[in-house]
């Protein structure tokens, strides 16, 4: 029977992708992409602005950068690390697509990727994945940080489980989850940003994967929180019903708040999975589950699937980067 045995959250903004001197930079397109009050309601750059605290100035001093920066960086070193160890079968991806490769013309709430192997491309078309800035160019910092994503120069077709991204596709039909599903991408496309980090960033071997798809970001048919953490409880009863022996592994990429730092939402995300907390997690206030906070969603997803398992361990580092309060919750967990 196989099981899951390893668990983990990581953050996977552009900020991990460049210097903790580059950050700055973000208010370039900070100041003109949606962003919304802790409440949900939404909200422009120059709103945040007029209301941000005065003590905003001390969170985005260069030491203060640098030491969230290095943080964040000791965290992800320490996921690697924790992956390699425990000497994985299979890897469940569960993270978001931003209309890389799927539109408004068709776009699946859940969706399981059960080809063979799945294409990780040299990113091309210098738009930045995971910006959610409006328009087809990204001015050059960032487009150098979303190449980090990506291959440098030649497709790598990574494996993919599909044996039992097939289980797991009629397990979960079985359990009354409407899934897509998908054996192809199209074509001259790669894996999305969100499943590129976890190959070029968490993996130091190619550990063959399930990426679970979520839409967390686009209306109208985004998954409830109830929903997530249910789909992450049937993925665990999946698991456990497959015949061979494997060590699984489930992985949650994304989050948490962003672009406007919420980080009284972030720390009661945290709290309700250290504490297995499965009531608040499923009643997050969908309101407050909008812009970036959406990606939550694959957090809750993953804390339903290793309710069995226990939090280790949690870096959070609120990752401040303008005077407005924009940035992201860096967040890193492990489960064991």
């Amino acid at each position: 029977m196989a099981s899951i045995v390893f668990g983990a959250g990581a953050s996977h903004t552009p900020m991990l992708n460049m210097t903790a001197e580059e950050w700055p930079l973000f208010e370039e397109v900070d100041r003109h992409r949606p962003h919304q009050h802790p409440d949900g309601r939404a909200a422009t750059y120059n709103e945040l602005l007029a209301k941000a605290a005065a003590s905003m100035q001390a969170e985005i001093t260069p030491d203060k950068h640098a030491r969230r920066h290095g943080e964040a960086m000791a965290a992800l070193d320490r996921l690697r690390e924790g992956l390699g160890d425990a000497r994985l079968d299979a890897v469940i991806v569960v993270g978001d697509d931003h209309k890389e490769l799927y539109g408004d013309d068709n776009m699946p709430a859940v969706l399981v990727f059960r080809g063979e192997t799945i294409a990780n491309v040299p990113n091309r078309t210098g738009v930045s994945a995971g910006s959610h800035v409006d328009g087809p160019r990204r001015p050059n910092w960032m487009q150098r940080a979303a190449a980090r994503y990506y291959e440098e120069s030649e497709t790598r077709h990574y494996p993919v489980h599909a044996r039992l991204a097939n289980h797991l596709i009629a397990a979960l039909v079985e359990a009354e989850f409407d899934v897509s599903a998908g054996n192809a991408l199209p074509a001259g496309e790669g894996e999305g940003h969100a499943f590129g980090f976890v190959h070029r960033r968490l993996m130091t071997e190619a550990v063959p994967v399930v990426p679970v798809v979520l839409n967390t970001y686009y209306p109208p048919n985004q998954p409830s929180p109830r929903r997530c953490y249910r789909l992450g409880q049937a993925i665990r009863a999946a698991i456990e019903s497959y015949p061979e022996n494997l060590r699984v592994g489930v992985v949650a990429s994304g989050g948490l708040s962003h672009f406007t730092i919420d980080e009284q939402l972030d720390r009661e995300v945290i709290r309700a999975l250290s504490e297995k907390d499965a009531d608040a997690l499923q009643e997050l206030p969908r309101a407050r589950l909008n812009s970036g906070n959406t990606e939550i969603r694959n957090w809750i997803c993953a804390g339903g699937a290793l309710e069995h398992l226990d939090l280790r361990w949690v870096t959070y580092c609120p990752g401040y980067r303008t005077p407005a309060g924009t940035g992201t919750g860096l967040c890193f967990a492990h489960w064991a």
